[in-house]
Order: C-alpha cells, then structure tokens, then sequence
C-alpha cells in the first residue's frame, strides 16, 4: 500500500470508515522506513513494537468511534522532543542513552489526538546546523539527491516526510530549521510565531529564538498538524495566552484582493538563477490569483546573520553549561577532580559545531565583550522586529526565497562555516522578529533539486500565510513531484 500518496485527510477517511486499519497503516510505515532509511538516515531511533501497540489501540478506539484528529495516522518527531520511555539524543553523544521521565507538551497533544508515534528524528547535534551533517548519528541524505543535504537542523523531519516516510513530522526553528529543510526537500514547513506552540520538554539551544513547527506534505496536513500543536501552556514561560483559530476553516478563501510585499533586500545579487526565476513565477502566479505586489523594504536586513549568531551562539553557551556530567547524559570521569571530569565528559560528548558555538558564545558573553556583542545584538534585534511591524501595516504578508541556493552537496561547505551561516539569510530574520513564516514548493532547479518559497506573516498570523500557501499550492502542481527512492 503506497499510503504516502495519501494525505492526512484522505487517510483519515480510509481509518474511519474502515477500509485501512492503523495497524495496516503502520506496518506499511515501518516498511517503508525499512526500505529507504538506509539511503537517508532520516531516523535515530525507530520504535516498532511501541507504534504497533500504539496502532492497535488506535483501531480499538476507532472502532468505539471515539476519534481525534490524528487516531491511528503515524507520525514522528525530531529527536529534539523528550520522549517518555523513549530516547532523547538530540543527535549528540552527550545524550547518547538519556531516557526522559516525560512527553514534552506537543508530544503529548500528538497522543493525545491518537497519533502513532513511530520514531525519533536525526538531525544536526543540538539543532546547530543547517544541513544536518552534524549529528553523532550520521549525515541525514536528501532523497531527491541522496549526495546532497536535506538542510538543517530538521533534516531528518523534512526528509522523512518527501520519502514518504511517514506523512507528517514535528521539527524546530531556531535560524530557518524548518524552513530550509522543506525548502530543500520539497515539503511544506511552518514556523509559528513565538510562543504560539510551548517550547516545555524540547531540549534548548537558543531560548528566545526556538519554535516548534510542523512539516507536511501539502499545505492543508500542515494546518492540521499546528492546530494540534498550538495553544497556551502554563508549564511554557514564554508560550502566549491567545485563541488557536481553526486553521482548516478559512483556508480555501485565496488570496484576491491581499497585499503581498517583496523585501528589496531579499532580492540579492548572487542570488542562484534557478531560485530567482522559481521565485519570480511564484509572485506572477500570485498576480493572476488577485493579490496585490508591492516592493517594501527591510532596512536592517543586512544585520540579520551576525545579530542571530550572537545571541543564539550565547544563549547555546548558557544552555549547554548543563551538560557537566553530573546530573545526566554520559559522563568521563578520569580521577583528575571535578574540572577535569567536566572538561572530559563535554571534550567527548560534544560534536565541532556546538564546540565551536559554545566557544563564541562564551567569548561574547564574557567580561569586558558583553556589551560590545551581546547587548548590541540584542539593540539590533530590537530594529529589526520594528522593520517587520512597520512593513505589516502596509501589506497583508511578504514574500521571499527560503534559501538563496538549492540543497547543496554534501561535505561542500564543512571546512567554510561562515559560508553555511550565510545560507540562512533569508531565514534568520523572521526568528529574531518573532513572528511566523511558511516554505512551500515553488519549482525545481536546472538540476531537478526542489526550490522553496516562503511566506511571511504578520505576528500570530498563521492562518493567513497558510491560506496564501494554499492558494498557490492549487494554482500549481509543485507539491504533486516527489523524488523516486
């Protein structure tokens, strides 16, 4: 059964009237992971015998009747979520074999509408990459062009979801790591707004910057996905007591009569050929479905990298202080007394990347530098939100590239971490605004590479990015090409 031709709704339907049962369905999944992963290492940690014992209840209660939004539909998670009774690695050696005592909170709206969990997702060790090279679990392949990436840090979320691997995952965005990833692999990725789905239970990197986002196939398993997850949460400092709209009610209302704003600085020389002209086709499309485009500007756009690398790079230092060796996660004590067990279990434990991060993040917090790097990111940040909400008084939602390359090779930009910073230009400034944007298929590069297209919206505006993206979704037939594995 090739189920992931289907979409969520559709199988949904099949479930319900009893035509597939979620044990059927999760068999074909576990199958289908089975016979790809080994070419993409999507997965950290596959949970065969908890997914079928999961699906059998799912039949159970679908046969009572008694249905949420996911019953039975398997899904996964990127290793980032704490898992009760399933390991959390966070693709680092550190937390090689750490269990948690707890779901954290989307996890648990997952099982609460009676998704399956069928796995752990890879990705780049502590969500600090952009091409999921990172991970003490291997490199995570793009299935398009398994010598490619699939972006990062969701890799393993986005590649999963264009194998067919499963029809809909979670993954996080700290700089664009949702985003990217759809971007690169031909799927559709949400970031929300800040603090519109809780941060409780996923492990940190950038506190003022990560959010939870769904990955789906189409646009409308997208929507679905984020209804479950948002809302407030009490158990989450920062989540924000403010309604959840059904995203599904208002989705087919089109774009006519919508403002649609292109940030000039978005439109860069060096731009690659083929994202500029899949981009370009992109807003003529939207001018044939009746929004109107205009050109607005984002003046502290060129600011965006080096003010996101600071802060996240900081607040990853203070975050990662917690992996000491004491409390949990692997732990090297080779007698030489408490500083030379930390400076052995973190020396083992932790990958280049977040090495590196942790480095300059301390560096930028210390004496004598906090205020001449940290304090002034954080002023910076600040100019750029302002250009956001100004721009929003004048248009309904903007639009961008993603990324200003297709998925590149793998090992092509290891030795260069600057150069991979950069690819997350267009992505980074959306975090530091905190508010929400949307990457959806919108063409193929000259060497049949997938392009994306991102939607920005107004703060808490989700359902009108999500409507935009539907709109064009049906003007088009992007989301229709998946990559033969």
């Amino acid at each position: 059964m090739k189920f992931h031709d289907l979409t969520i709704q559709e199988i949904r339907q099949k479930l319900r009237s009893g035509v597939l049962t979620s044990v059927e369905l999760t068999q074909a999944c576990l199958a289908r992971i089975k016979a790809t992963d080994d070419r993409l290492n999507a997965f950290i940690t596959v949970c065969e015998e908890e997914a079928l014992a999961a699906a059998a209840v799912a039949d159970q209660q679908l046969a009572a009747g008694d249905t949420g939004l996911l019953t039975g539909i398997p899904v996964a998670v990127k290793d980032i979520f704490n898992t009760l009774d399933i390991r959390t690695t966070c693709g680092s050696k550190i937390l090689a074999n750490y269990v948690s005592p707890y779901d954290a909170t989307v996890v648990a709206k997952l099982r609460q509408q009676g998704a399956v969990i069928v796995g752990k997702l890879n990705m780049d060790e502590f969500a600090m990459g952009s091409s999921s090279e990172n991970s003490a679990a291997g490199v995570v392949r793009n299935p398009w062009d398994t010598e490619r990436v699939p972006g990062g840090s969701s890799g393993g979320s986005a590649a999963a979801v264009a194998a067919g691997q499963v029809v809909a995952t979670l993954g996080t965005d700290t700089g664009g790591s949702v985003r990217q990833p759809a971007s690169h692999c031909g799927v559709v990725g949400l970031k929300p707004t800040y603090g519109r789905v809780s941060r409780y239970g996923v492990v940190a990197y950038a506190s003022s910057l990560d959010q939870v986002g769904p990955v789906a196939g189409n646009v409308e398993d997208c929507a679905l996905m984020l209804g479950v997850v948002a809302g407030y949460d009490p158990a989450d400092s920062t989540s924000v007591d403010c309604p959840v709209p059904d995203y599904l009610e208002n989705l087919k209302d089109g774009v006519a009569g919508k403002k649609i704003g292109l940030p000039k600085e978005y439109f860069i020389a060096g731009l690659d050929p083929d994202i500029k002209r899949a981009v370009e086709a992109a807003i003529e499309t939207y001018r044939q479905l009746g929004a109107e485009i205009v050109e607005v500007s984002l003046p502290h756009t060129d600011y965006s990298v080096a003010c996101y690398y600071l802060i996240a790079m900081a607040e990853a230092s203070s975050n990662l202080a917690r992996y000491d060796g004491v409390r949990f996660g692997l732990r090297k004590d080779i007698g030489k007394g408490l500083t030379g067990m930390y400076q052995q279990t973190r020396t083992a434990g932790f990958g280049d990347e977040v090495k590196r991060r942790i480095m300059l993040g301390t560096y930028a917090l210390s004496s004598g530098y906090y205020d001449a790097y940290y304090l002034k990111a954080q002023k910076v940040r600040t100019l750029i939100r302002h250009d956001f909400l100004a721009v929003f008084e004048q248009v309904d939602l903007l639009l961008t590239p993603v990324a200003p390359t297709p998925a590149f090779k793998i090992g092509e930009m290891v030795n260069d971490p600057l150069q991979m910073y950069l690819s997350d230009i267009f992505t980074v400034p959306i975090n530091l605004a905190g508010t929400c944007g949307l990457s959806l298929p919108c063409g193929l590069s000259a060497g049949g590479l997938p392009i994306g297209l991102q939607l920005i919206g107004k703060p808490f505006a989700e359902a009108d990015i999500l409507q935009a993206a539907y709109a064009f979704e049906q003007a088009t037939d992007w989301n229709a090409r998946v990559p033969k594995l």
